[in-house]
């Protein structure tokens, strides 16, 4: 019975080296993809806040509490904060941040919601806070 007599064929150290070359510039290129994704995505996606949301300076001192302008809140069990990309971030990682955002306070327990941390772009459309609010 023959069974795969034939030699297999070994990549020249000559192909190695340029397959680690071109596998090397891939990982570099790489490297800048997260920030020019980041600028794009903040001026590319437009978030729409419900009309009941609030903007504020927000603080979060631990994880049960939180500072907005003057008020403190309890934080919800459920409590989400959005970062400038949309995605979730955990309240303990942003503990003593002053953040400008958009939230919203739930309207039955008066517990934090949820927070939006806005982006460059949307810090300009807000008005300015003042003496209204």
């Amino acid at each position: 019975m023959n069974r795969c007599n034939k030699p297999h064929s070994v990549i020249s150290s000559n192909s190695a080296r340029q397959i680690a070359a071109a596998t090397l510039c891939a990982v570099l290129a790489m490297g800048a993809v997260p920030v020019a994704v980041a600028q794009v995505m903040e001026n590319a996606v437009a978030r729409n806040f419900p009309p009941a949301s609030k903007r504020g300076d927000l603080v979060v001192a631990s994880t049960v509490e939180a500072k907005v302008d003057s008020d403190i809140y309890r934080l919800a069990p459920g409590l989400r904060i959005f970062n400038q990309q949309n995605q979730l971030v955990f309240a303990h990682s942003v503990i003593g941040q002053k953040l400008d955002v958009r939230y919203l306070v739930e309207p039955s327990t008066g517990m934090l919601q949820t927070a939006w941390i806005l982006t460059s772009t949307e810090l300009a459309k807000e008005p300015k806070r003042g003496w209204f609010k």
